[in-house]
């Protein structure tokens, strides 16, 4: 059987479908592929899992600093424009 090459996504999607229960070779069948191929694959899907969760976890807090660096901002600005107009009447 020739080895098939598949995307992320659905290498993630067939491995997924192994781990909640379904035959392994029912999914190789369907999907033309070997079982080796399919332990291969979650064997390494299994090992970078981690990694998965650490980059949610930094986008989340990258979210929260660039919302907070937006709130810092727009306070400084208004700050800005305060000592304009205070600069205004004292001229």
């Amino acid at each position: 059987m020739k080895r098939r090459k598949w995307d992320a996504k659905t290498t993630a999607t067939i491995i997924l479908e192994g781990l909640k229960g379904k035959l392994v070779a029912e999914l190789c069948t369907e999907h033309q592929s070997n079982q080796a191929q399919y332990y291969q694959g979650r064997d390494q899907f299994l090992a970078h899992a981690g990694q998965a969760v650490e980059v949610h976890q930094q986008s989340q807090r990258e979210t929260r600093l660039q919302q907070g660096n937006a709130r810092l901002k727009q306070v400084v600005g208004e700050l800005t424009l305060e000592l304009k107009k205070t600069d205004e009447v004292w001229a």
